[in-house]
């Protein structure tokens, strides 16, 4: 029995970190909620295309080099040089801010005031744009990410739990960095959108653009803003899971992961986000350790979404979400 329990103690831990994982990048999607009440399809290409930036950066690999080639004949693929990784993580954050700027001008200036699902729709149609960009830039061919980030199982936390339990702990390094990153990556952002002018601001054209506008609100600078952090979140998210599992594109699809986070948090709470992706993450170990063994396995795949129907079913706003009464 006691031995059971050091496990199920190991899976919990292990949950945490994954769910800390998951919550990095619901924020995105909150955050363009937040500011825009649409959900933003394109935020999982976002981590994808911040991490492939990065990795080509780092390397000094030439941007459009297959089209470069093809056209003019060279055998251009590298610039002969490589970038610190600290450097390459600023550069690739000045390119999400241009990239936010490109968003702006390009596609939310022309839908001011229509309906969400209009926006919806234009967030779909970014995301297969932004994934066939970062192809046509960077390769289809899977990168390794390292920005010099401690892997592999932590040495101190194996031997104390092992002196404690008589069991050691495998806990990956990665996760652990990944769960202070975004413990701070949260307070600011909490901060940022309570306490701060620009904050309030966001929540304001999240209510209603054209009221926003009215009262002297640039919508215009608020969704750059917005698009921007959003931006700099899936530059954070697209590190810690490209150094995890390899820049790749179906990187894009940790957003289908978001949802349920998102379902269970709350669309419109960052805190939210947090405690959703901690219940998903604590929730799909543990349902594994327990059931997983008596239905054959791989519960991991389906049991966040089997809950968030629960949630949907019981408490569509989720745990953190407001409620939303529209009188017609």
């Amino acid at each position: 029995m006691m031995d059971q329990l050091i496990f199920a103690a190991e899976v919990v831990l292990n949950g945490l970190m994954t769910g800390v994982m998951y919550a990095l990048v619901a924020l995105g999607f909150v955050l363009i909620f937040k500011a825009s009440g649409v959900f933003n399809y394109a935020q999982g290409v976002l981590a994808l295309f911040a991490a492939l930036t990065l990795v080509g950066i780092q390397n000094g690999q030439v941007p459009f080099a297959h089209l470069i080639n093809a056209a003019l004949g060279t055998q251009l693929h590298h610039f002969g040089w490589t970038v610190p990784s600290l450097l390459a993580i600023a550069l690739t954050a000045l390119v999400m801010v241009g990239l936010a700027f490109l968003i702006e001008k390009l596609v939310l200036q022309h839908l001011v005031g229509q309906e969400p699902i209009i926006l919806f729709m234009a967030t779909i149609g970014l995301a297969y744009f932004l994934e066939g960009l970062g192809d046509v830039m960077w390769g289809a061919d899977i990168k390794t990410l390292d920005v010099g980030l401690p892997q592999g199982i932590s040495d101190g936390i194996e031997t104390m739990t092992d002196a404690w339990f008589g069991y050691g702990f495998f806990i990956d390094r990665l996760d652990m960095w990944a769960t202070v990153i975004a413990a701070l990556l949260v307070a600011a952002l909490v901060a940022f959108a309570q306490y701060t002018k620009q904050g309030r601001a966001m929540r304001a054209v999240a209510d209603d653009h054209q009221a926003a506008l009215s009262v002297g609100i640039s919508l215009r600078f608020i969704w750059v803003m917005v698009w921007s952090i959003a931006g700099f979140v899936a530059l954070v998210a697209g590190i810690m899971w490209g150094t995890k599992s390899g820049v790749q594109f179906s990187l894009s699809l940790i957003a289908l992961k978001a949802l349920p986070v998102l379902m269970l948090g709350g669309f419109t709470s960052i805190p939210g986000a947090i405690v959703g992706g901690l219940i998903i993450g604590v929730g799909e170990k543990l349902f594994e350790f327990t059931v997983g063994p008596m239905v054959g396995g791989a519960t991991e795949n389906w049991f966040a979404y089997v809950l968030a129907l629960l949630f949907l079913v019981f408490r569509p706003q989720g745990l953190f979400g407001e409620r939303i009464i529209e009188r017609v």
